[in-house]
């Protein structure tokens, strides 16, 4: 097995207790490689050594570890195409989404080269004579990433990162589905002066690997990224050991069109939001709420936006839509197809399974119309180039609609009106909120996260990643008698 398909434990490349095959979806015939899979001796190995290594990188000098970050970031940008590439082959997306992938993780590795910088504490005074107080934040110790597979260089450098930045030890589990784009960023980290073991990739499923590290009582915190269900299953083994935790789960993101707003600029920005990434990002726009009096237009227009969208081989020149994932994930769209028109829905448009020149899970993206906010395909989360349309009578619905989730990710309005939109900001029920934007699409230097079923714990990103990745610790100081 070659070097870049093994696990990264205690500072040593190594082979697993197993493997798993990597294939490119969209062409079947192209095998990215067999990649080792992690045992649980492994896991407390690596945990073992992150202690140690933690207590070292700790006592680092600022701007060397600030270097450390800076070559990763640079690295990460010079080598985008190359590595844009290599995402695009095995997750599926087209080419120009998986390099500003890469050259967005980049990007959060050079913040926080110089975040790190700028870790200030606070002081002041007591209110006993003679006492001074310090406030300032420490490290964790060794926090557990856990990342999944539809942004699988981005979300991890966005946790990884910042865990780096404030003095932590780091131990990614990375989805099965994306191995090779996490063995080519865990290379580019191995390689920086960092202390060995401090940084450790630990391939595998979640029910075997996943669940030894969730539970060893050794890890100190744990940033999530995945299902509900799974965030659940984590929280329930994290409270054991007191482990801190935060996680950012599914969300049923809306869409809100309105009677005032520029027709042309919403289709654009929906079609963006629905099917950027083949429908498969926590942000995507999958309930799309229109005014009544635009219904018919609005739907003209997105429909024959959606229809005229190129699904193709994932590094094919002008593909828009490359292929889903995966088999299971494909099997699970189409299933959401029957279900929506069980349900009363009407499939306006695509939906199908396609066939193309190379086996791959290909599917062409769908709208369906007539729906109601109650239909399952409108509640759950489905990952899927798939997007309804719900009528409604009144601005007021609208944001009624919009606000009538379990979930409280992302949102977003289309229209011209300014005091709509900055009603809309301030009552819309969710983390992050867009006005004439796409709902998918934030920016790496400002906090992220939602509200309800979908983010539990600290925010991500931003100076807001300061809250998870450490502790605070408040410092009495008394100076004495200066006679």
């Amino acid at each position: 097995m070659s070097k870049l398909n093994l696990n990264l434990i205690a500072g040593q490349w190594v082979d697993g207790q197993s493997e798993v095959e990597n294939r490119n979806p969209s062409d079947l015939n192209d095998l990215i490689g067999n990649f080792a899979q992690a045992s649980n001796e492994q896991i407390i190995e690596t945990l073992a050594h992150a202690r140690k290594a933690q207590i070292v990188w700790a006592e680092y000098g600022l701007e060397r570890k600030s270097s450390a970050l800076m070559a990763i970031g640079n690295e990460l940008i010079n080598r985008c195409d190359e590595l844009g590439t290599l995402l695009s082959r095995e997750e599926g997306k087209p080419f120009a989404e998986g390099r500003g992938e890469v050259y967005r993780a980049g990007q959060f590795f050079t913040y926080y080269a110089a975040e790190t910088l700028r870790q200030l504490g606070e002081s002041a005074d007591s209110v006993r004579a003679g006492v001074e107080i310090d406030v300032h934040r420490e490290p964790l110790g060794i926090v557990g990433v856990i990342s999944p597979w539809n942004f699988p260089t981005a979300t991890a450098a966005w946790k990884i990162a910042p865990a780096l930045c404030y003095g932590n030890a780091v131990i990614w589990k990375p989805a099965n589905l994306t191995p090779a784009s996490a063995v080519a960023l865990a290379e580019i980290i191995d390689r920086q002066d960092i202390p060995k073991g401090l940084f450790s990739l630990v391939m595998g499923s979640g029910a075997t690997i996943g669940e030894q590290l969730i539970s060893n009582p050794d890890l100190d915190a744990i940033s999530f990224t995945g299902s509900v269900e799974t965030g659940k299953q984590i929280a329930t083994m994290a409270i054991q050991n007191f482990t801190k935790i935060q996680m950012e789960m599914g969300s049923k993101n809306a869409l809100a069109i309105m009677d005032d707003c520029d027709i042309d600029l919403a289709v654009s920005i929906a079609v963006g939001g629905a099917f950027g990434g083949t429908g498969q990002k926590c942000t995507a726009s999958s309930r799309l709420i229109v005014h009544k009096s635009i219904h018919d237009e609005f739907v003209e227009k997105l429909i024959t936006s959606t229809k005229s969208m190129k699904v193709g081989h994932a590094l094919d020149e002008g593909t828009q839509i490359g292929p889903v994932v995966s088999n299971s994930q494909l099997k699970s769209n189409l299933s959401y197809v029957k279900l929506g028109q069980e349900e009363g829905a009407e499939l306006a448009c695509g939906g199908e399974q396609l066939e193309m020149s190379t086996e791959g899970y290909y599917m062409s993206p769908g709208v369906f119309l007539n729906t109601r906010n109650e239909m399952r395909i409108n509640r759950e989360e489905m990952f899927a180039p798939l997007t309804s349309i719900i009528k409604v009578d009144s601005y007021e619905e609208a944001l009624a609609t919009v606000n009538d989730t379990n979930f409280g990710l992302t949102c977003g309005i289309a229209t011209k009106s300014l005091a709509r939109a900055t009603h809309f900001r301030r009552n819309a029920k969710s983390g992050v909120v867009t006005v004439n934007l796409p709902t998918a699409g934030t920016d790496y230097h400002v906090p992220f996260g939602g509200r309800g079923d979908s983010s539990y714990g600290s925010r991500e990103q931003g100076k807001a990643a300061a809250e998870f990745y450490t502790t605070v610790k408040t410092a009495y100081i008394s100076a004495g008698d200066p006679q």
